[in-house]
């Protein structure tokens, strides 16, 4: 029976482990600032609130586009959709990305910025 809970116990500890290993830190935009060249091409998570949006989209499908600049309060950074559609102005937003420098979209050069994997709303 206690080898039963151990083995349960082991394996809910590697299971937790794993899952934790696996989520990108979340990071301040001035961290990213700061050190460009440690997060380039990196997965990382930053939060704060869209101070400018821009984007296309199609209604009734998934094409569309666009850039919108997120403020976490110790920086702001360009943050590209290539899928989808881009939040509104004043939105609470969690992104999860790619960090780039020289961003370029549709002819338009955004210095640094990330390219956004997955994106959560704040709660109102």
């Amino acid at each position: 029976m206690t080898s039963i809970k151990t083995v349960l116990l082991t394996a809910a500890i590697v299971a937790s482990a794993l899952l934790t290993a696996a989520c990108p830190d979340r990071v301040s935009i001035a961290d990213i600032e700061r050190n460009p060249g440690k997060y380039q091409n990196k997965e990382v998570v930053v939060a704060g609130t869209v101070r400018d949006s821009y984007g296309l989209s199609i209604p009734g499908t998934n094409i569309g586009g666009g850039a919108y600049k997120i403020d976490d309060g110790t920086g702001s950074m360009w943050i590209l959709v290539t899928e989808g559609n881009v939040p509104s102005r004043g939105a609470e937003v969690g992104v999860k990305g790619r960090v780039g420098t020289g961003i370029n979209w549709k002819g338009r050069n955004y210095g640094l910025g990330m390219y956004e994997k997955d994106r959560r709303y704040g709660k109102r």
